[in-house]
């Protein structure tokens, strides 16, 4: 039995759909159950609540922390700890393996590719909140006390990502015939890294028993496009004209007068100024599995926006 610690995120919604796909057992933890296909069964849990989480996890053999949190550093600060934590005891109780879906904020600015070995020097509050729980972890799996794994992907996209960026601010609005929009920059590379080859990636390294107690970078294609060739590819797949703004640092910092969560988008567009560059390399060479180029990825995402 496979338990997925969190619902309604692209990784876990295309999880439980590969899951199904291959009749595998799962149980989806959530704090509303809602129903899904195949050998399904779920479970209402809070994941800050420790003896809900522990309940959620019994019986499981591997456990994914998939988990999304509103966009909020200050939710982040006060929940993800706790979440991380819970989620170490009740793997610990049930003798379940750890998977925790991770971003890269804890590296910071990065000037090159960022890899497996790129040290932890966040440069936003966001990003030291994700370095303290991904270190949690870690020195679990140092100590022997957990088999754990650590699973990083850049920005992602793809067939039904609600909340991917490129889908809420590229697909979205050029398929609703309005302008896409393009953070700070739209002449800097940005790897994206497209949602089906991440669970594929994810279930190809939970069935490899020399993968544990490691980190890994989820399968991401080479040469990112600049965020004008994004957004122009995508036009082109989804058969509209390539409108699309630049929205400046100071224009994100004008609209976080009025709106929170421009607030949050602020302190990260350091990711968007210069080029940001996520190398796979490790996983492609140990499991021979290379992601999916863009253009493919972009007229897969536009099919499901047309369809």
């Amino acid at each position: 039995m496979i338990a997925i610690l969190g619902a309604g995120g692209a990784i876990s919604n295309e999880l439980c759909r590969q899951l199904a796909a291959a009749n595998t057992p799962f149980r989806l933890v959530s704090r509303r159950a809602a129903p899904r296909a195949g050998k399904f069964e779920g479970a209402q849990a809070d994941l800050t609540n420790l003896e809900q989480t522990v309940a959620a996890v019994r019986g499981a053999s591997v456990a994914f922390l998939t988990a999304g949190l509103a966009y909020d550093r200050r939710v982040w600060a006060e929940s993800w700890p706790r979440i991380m934590a819970n989620a170490i005891e009740a793997c610990k109780r049930a003798n379940a393996r750890l998977v925790f879906f991770d971003n890269v904020y804890m590296y910071g600015r990065v000037y090159g590719a960022m890899t497996e070995d790129t040290p932890f020097r966040p440069v936003s509050r966001k990003g030291e909140i994700r370095a303290r729980v991904a270190t949690m972890l870690m020195d679990e799996w140092r100590a022997g006390r957990l088999t754990a794994m650590i699973a990083r992907s850049a920005d992602f996209y793809g067939p039904g990502v609600a909340n991917g960026v490129p889908n809420l601010m590229v697909f979205h609005p050029l398929r609703k015939g309005k302008a896409a929009m393009c953070l700070a920059s739209d002449e800097e590379p940005h790897a994206y890294t497209y949602v089906p080859d991440a669970v594929q990636a994810l279930l190809r390294l939970v069935s490899d028993l020399s993968a544990w107690n490691q980190t890994w970078h989820l399968p991401t294609a080479p040469n990112p496009p600049t965020g004008r060739r994004f957004i122009r590819a995508a036009a082109e797949a989804l058969g509209v004209e390539a409108k699309y703004r630049v929205l400046e640092p100071w224009m994100v910092r004008l609209g976080g007068w009025v709106d929170p969560r421009a607030r949050e988008v602020h302190e990260m567009l350091y990711q968007n100024e210069a080029p940001y560059l996520f190398d796979s390399q490790k996983f492609s060479l140990a499991f021979k599995m290379t992601a999916t180029p863009y253009d493919e990825g972009i007229r897969a995402t536009a099919a499901a926006y047309l369809s």
